[in-house]
């Protein structure tokens, strides 16, 4: 199995290595459908010869493995960048544009120029570097699940600091994401100043709080099937 996973999760990088293409700098968000905290995207470039055993997509990861990767990917990467959006631009430029602006700034702030870009199904149009948009690119690109897991990584210990400033919203456990316990404190005391105002539900709350409350409420500790907290892993 393992053998497995290596000349799947690099396939893309071995191919582009054998082209001609040595820096091949993948890049990724996390926090996208998030409705609270901030965007992040990373980007970086992976020696020819990392080990790639057990990267792959930062969702499929446990806390656990997604540290030890980090810290791995931070110290041996060639070049890795990191940046963030936060709610009030999010709310201002809206979700798509923020996200393929911040794909480009990763790239743009990487220390070492690539000689190719791989990213995870968003087209970035215009870019100085040769690129490709894989479909699941952080299920088969090295570079993109190493990108996803720094952006992943970042993310959530930023909501966990939220989490100290805000802790009813307990964003230690939802890290943002909309599930029924986190709708339901929404509900019960609104948004906090992190809340992405222009997302769907918010809006709802912003318009028709009776509404909002009506499908929403109810008691935090109560458990909810398909509540979204498969997004969370």
């Amino acid at each position: 199995m393992a053998a497995r996973d290596v000349r799947e999760i690099d396939q893309y990088e071995r191919r582009l290595r054998a082209e001609g293409f040595a820096l091949i700098a993948g890049v990724d968000e996390a926090g996208r459908g998030a409705l609270a905290g901030p965007l992040v995207a990373a980007a970086a470039i992976l020696p020819e010869h990392f080990r790639v055993e057990g990267l792959r997509d930062s969702k499929q990861l446990t806390a656990h493995k997604r540290d030890q990767l980090f810290a791995r990917t931070i110290t041996e990467a060639v070049a890795i960048a990191v940046v963030r959006a936060f709610p009030r631009r999010i709310d201002r430029r809206g979700l798509h544009v923020s996200n393929l602006k911040l794909l480009r700034q990763a790239l743009i702030r990487l220390p070492v120029q690539p000689d190719f870009v791989l990213t995870d199904g968003f087209h970035l149009r215009g870019m100085r570097w040769p690129n490709l948009s894989v479909k699941k690119g952080d299920m088969v690109c090295a570079s993109v699940a190493a990108a996803s897991v720094v952006a992943k990584v970042t993310r959530d210990r930023i909501m966990d600091r939220y989490h100290r400033r805000f802790p009813v919203y307990r964003f230690d456990q939802n890290r943002g994401y909309g599930t029924a316990e986190h709708r339901s404190i929404i509900a019960a005391l609104g948004p906090s100043p992190i809340h992405r105002l222009s997302f769907k539900g918010l809006k709802m709350y912003a318009e028709d709080r009776e509404k909002y409350v009506g499908l929403y409420g109810r008691s935090p500790s109560e458990e909810v099937e398909g509540d979204g907290r498969e997004e969370l892993a």
